[in-house]
């Protein structure tokens, strides 16, 4: 049986949970009596980096989670995970978005989607820049099936906590700019997902509404 901190678990839905902050706890490599423990604490969302393993995952666990996917993605995966998915936080570039416009289609269902933009100064975090963001925003009525709610970002991972803030304050400008310039009208771009175990009140003190966090629930995980 994995271990969950169930006491650091309550500690987060206490601090979240006034300001309407969601909890998206990251289950990537834990097993499933990990998520199952959670789930029967309450917990509904949970965040997958990897496909494969959110497949075989979403198999045998309760249907009404609702699964985040976190990760980079693929074209080519999109189809195995478009059936189920909650919300894919994970878009950096116009030829994913399409896929899954595409496979939501097939699915006939409209898949909720994030844009992830690049605010870190590590070069391996994936994003699209601001130039990439509108270009995308411009032509986003094309694709009706991914319906785009907000921006992802993951700061550097740093101990300077001015850097972190620095750049999480900047997606929540980037964000408000957006929001204004392309669904003024549109209520459904409403969530900024950024903060995990190392920074989340951080991120929300500058905006966040959704943080995503594994490690101070199930432990440090061992590296895949």
């Amino acid at each position: 049986m994995a271990s969950v901190d169930f006491s650091a678990y309550r500690q987060l839905l206490q601090e979240l949970q006034p300001r309407n902050v969601k909890l998206i706890a990251v289950s990537k490599t834990f097993p499933t009596d990990a998520i199952l423990a959670l789930y029967e604490k309450g917990q509904r969302d949970f965040g997958e980096n990897y496909v494969q393993e959110l497949v075989s995952k979403q198999k045998v666990l309760p249907k009404d989670i609702r699964w985040h996917f976190i990760g980079h993605l693929q074209t080519n995966k999109v189809k195995y995970i478009a059936p189920f998915i909650h919300c894919i936080q994970s878009v950096d570039s116009i030829r994913v978005l399409q896929e899954i416009d595409r496979q939501a289609e097939k699915c006939q269902r409209t898949i909720p989607v994030m844009l992830q933009v690049h605010i870190a100064k590590e070069k391996t975090k994936f994003g699209l820049d601001e130039a990439s963001l509108h270009e995308l925003l411009k032509q986003h009525q094309a694709w009706p099936h991914a319906r785009i709610i907000g921006l992802m970002g993951m700061a550097t991972f740093t101990d300077n906590l001015e850097v972190i803030r620095n750049e999480f304050h900047y997606l929540k400008l980037l964000f408000d700019q957006l929001k204004q310039t392309y669904f003024s009208d549109n209520p459904d771009f409403s969530e900024l997902s950024m903060g995990m175990s190392h920074d989340y009140r951080i991120a929300v003190e500058e905006g966040s509404t959704m943080v995503r966090i594994g490690s101070l629930i199930f432990g440090e995980r061992k590296s895949n």
